[in-house]
């Protein structure tokens, strides 16, 4: 058969293990997964409650336009109905993005290390990718300004960045779009935008109208816990919206999916205390971490990337041997650490607990 020959050099996107996997593996009966940044508290009762009395009708397709969620959240974020996108997780949109806008000759800029998918997408489009180091684990701006060229048509910045958790200054991005040249995307993925501080959010949405190279993407899968129904979407201009719609597939995001999303948004008592939550138990671990010398970077999300005085992939090994499942930094572009989702706050103590007695024997090396 004859396929792009990029597919010979790429592998599919591998999962971290299963929980059942886990605990086969290594004869445990409980097992924390805090490896993928899900929301540990689960989604709203509200979503069970509407979901339980439901009664969607499967055998039919899905509203492709996704009427009522689109009407809600163009309400929730006073922009027209015509400037949404909904996509099968951000993911999918990202997917749409570089369809629609990398080619074989043009070149796309993000930082690195980043969310892995930007350069996945540009990769499989036949597109150059133009990666630019990560400062303290803060996007580079300057530096992806000077790298974009005459045949640049696309630049991803993900903030909070994934895996680093830091945000981009909003002086520093609105320095950043007006420097940067009109006809290039600028795609600015908040996937955690919930979980930002007021001082860090940009507030891009109240400023859009001033930029039609910009589409914002956000997400259901984090801190609204519907990671399981893939269910997130772009905010642009009308023009911007209308190209992109032409690659969306007709019936992308499921009817349960769009049902779901369109209850969970509107239980603002759920996401505060998620939040709440969040970050006093993300306080707590930052200052357990202070207290062994295991350094961490600003995190404006709902995990951290941590520094480890060994590799990362041992950490790994050693949490995963006890029950607790993270992500090693050298399967993410990030060495000698590890990305630890914050769990509830018992697990989280456990883990603290591991981490302990595990620098105890490093001492001692």
């Amino acid at each position: 058969m004859r396929n792009k020959d990029i597919l010979e050099q790429m592998t599919p996107y591998k999962p971290g293990k299963r929980i059942d996997d886990v605990k086969n593996d290594y004869g445990l009966n409980r097992i924390v997964k805090l490896a993928s940044n899900e929301n540990p508290y689960g989604c709203s009762d509200q979503v069970y409650t509407y979901m339980a009395g439901a009664t969607i009708p499967y055998h039919f397709y899905p509203d492709g336009y996704a009427s009522e969620l689109r009407k809600t959240l163009a309400s929730k974020w006073h922009v027209s109905e015509k400037q949404l996108l909904f996509g099968a997780g951000t993911d999918e949109i990202v997917q749409m993005i570089a369809r629609a806008f990398l080619y074989p000759g043009a070149n796309t800029v993000m930082a690195a290390p980043t969310f892995p998918q930007y350069k996945h997408g540009a990769w499989i489009e036949g597109a150059e990718v133009t990666e630019v180091p990560l400062i303290d684990g803060y996007h580079d701006l300057s530096g992806m300004l000077d790298a974009i060229d005459d045949r640049t048509t696309v630049v991803w910045l993900c903030s909070p960045n994934n895996p680093t958790g830091c945000a981009i200054p909003e002086n520093d991005f609105y320095t950043f779009m007006n420097a940067c040249p009109s006809d290039v995307l600028v795609v600015l993925d908040e996937a955690y935008y919930e979980y930002m501080s007021k001082d860090a959010d940009p507030h891009v949405l109240n400023n859009l109208d001033k930029y039609d190279n910009l589409i914002v993407l956000r997400t259901f899968s984090k801190a609204y816990g519907l990671a399981g129904l893939r269910v997130g979407y772009g905010i642009a201009s009308e023009s911007l919206i209308k190209k992109l719609d032409v690659i969306r597939g007709p019936f992308n995001v499921s009817s349960l999916a769009q049902e779901a999303a369109s209850v969970a948004i509107q239980d603002n008592v759920f996401l505060e205390q998620t939040l709440q939550n969040t970050h006093a138990i993300k306080n707590s671990f930052e200052h357990f971490l202070d207290t062994i010398g295991w350094q961490y970077y600003d995190s404006e999300t709902n995990f951290l990337l941590i520094s480890t005085p060994i590799s990362g992939t041992r950490v790994h090994q050693h949490l995963l041997e006890n029950g607790f499942i993270v992500k090693a930094g050298e399967d993410i572009g990030a060495p000698r650490t590890i990305r630890v989702t914050i769990g509830e706050e018992n697990d989280m103590e456990d883990m603290k607990g591991v981490l302990r007695q595990m620098n105890g024997k490093l001492d001692k090396e």
